[in-house]
């Protein structure tokens, strides 16, 4: 019988790029998969059919062949994949899903360095102005003596056996097999006949460093910096990871902080509220003075704009808000209580004597009519 075109048998346009033909491979490797379909031979072989063409199609030079020449361009064997072929491909492709490494010709592939988190305090004043702080960073660093190799130098190392080299060794799950990391040698491809006498074969020492970091003006409680690269480093050439500074910011004793606005409780006496008064309050700058009208009432907020937080990013200050107390006068003289009792019977008259006004009034204007 015929073979199908490659391209046919994945569904796709020859124009398909690597990414569609990989989500076009997935879809069939997990419709026909053998497990799914158990007993079924025509599954299992639009299975097989599906792992030989994106095997043939995911390689460029098998596929710039493919589409010169048809099956005969694959070598000439009618483009037929073996069976170590058809698990590489779907091995890759679980391996992407699963995050498992891919098959043994990727060898000793690079992998990307731990990140870390470094837990900052700061003052409330460095989260309003900003600061430039020193941090000292454990971390682990390559050997020196060993150059991360973990073999003493002048030592011998062999490739593993039971890896062949590759740092990584098939296993079998159910139909298909994913390819891990060797247990013989850790991934590193060879045996270390002496280890290092300073990591002991670790490759890796711990040392702390110093890192100088920028803390922005107006980071609130909890703000994370991502320091990108400072993490640890990563094996076989991989990238270093990244480093997250978490920061926790003091409480202030004379501001409380919501979101970029500030809040600011300042007491003033009941003769202050009463006919007015010019205060001097504290900002986050130099200290300003504040107007206060006659007649304020306890609970009154003022809002000063820009006087608050500066925001991390740039752009506007937020406001600081100032809440008025009106304090109620303690410990008074015969003379202040004497004054407080008539300024009481005015206060009692007042209403009064605005009562009788207006029935005054409300008599002259039936009479007149």
């Amino acid at each position: 019988m015929a073979k199908r075109d490659y391209y046919e048998v994945l569904g796709v346009e020859r124009t398909a790029s690597e990414d569609e033909l990989k989500r076009a491979y997935r879809k069939l490797a997990f419709q026909y998969h053998p497990d799914r379909n158990p007993d079924d031979p025509e599954a299992e072989q639009k299975f097989k059919d599906a792992a030989e063409a994106y095997d043939a199609l995911r390689d460029p030079e098998k596929r710039r062949r493919y589409d010169a020449y048809g099956f005969d361009g694959l070598n000439g064997g009618g483009g037929f994949a073996s069976s170590d072929d058809i698990f590489g491909a779907f091995s890759d492709i679980f391996g992407e899903v699963f995050g498992f490494a891919g098959g043994a010709r990727g060898g000793r592939r690079p992998q990307a360095g731990m990140d870390l988190r470094y837990n900052l305090n700061i003052s409330f004043r460095q989260a309003a102005k900003g600061d430039d702080v020193t941090l000292k960073i454990p971390s682990n660093v390559p050997c020196e003596h060993c150059g991360g190799s973990g073999a003493e130098p002048g030592s011998d190392m062999s490739d593993c056996r039971q890896c062949r080299g590759t740092g990584h060794v098939q296993q079998a799950q159910g139909f298909f097999r994913i390819s891990v990391t060797c247990p013989a040698c850790h991934g590193r491809g060879k045996i270390i006949t002496k280890f290092c006498t300073v990591c002991h074969g670790a490759g890796m020492t711990s040392q702390v460093r110093e890192l100088k970091v920028r803390i922005p003006a107006g980071v609130d409680d909890g703000s994370r910096l991502r320091l990108r690269g400072e993490g640890e480093p990563g094996a076989n050439g991989g990238p270093h990871g990244d480093l997250f500074v978490v920061i926790s910011v003091e409480p202030d004793k004379t501001f409380e902080r919501q979101g970029q606005n500030l809040i600011l409780r300042r007491s003033i006496t009941m003769v202050q509220a009463a006919l007015g008064d010019k205060i001097e309050i504290p900002t986050l700058d130099d200290p300003i003075t504040v107007d206060i009208p006659k007649g304020t009432q306890g609970g009154e907020i003022f809002q000063l704009r820009g006087l608050g937080m500066p925001h991390p990013g740039g752009g506007r200050r937020g406001d600081l808000l100032v809440e008025v107390r009106v304090e109620t006068p303690v410990g008074l003289s015969a003379k202040q209580e004497e004054l407080l009792r008539e300024f009481a019977k005015l206060e009692e008259e007042k209403p009064l004597k605005k009562a009788k006004n207006f029935f005054k009034k409300a008599k002259e204007k039936v009479m007149g009519e």
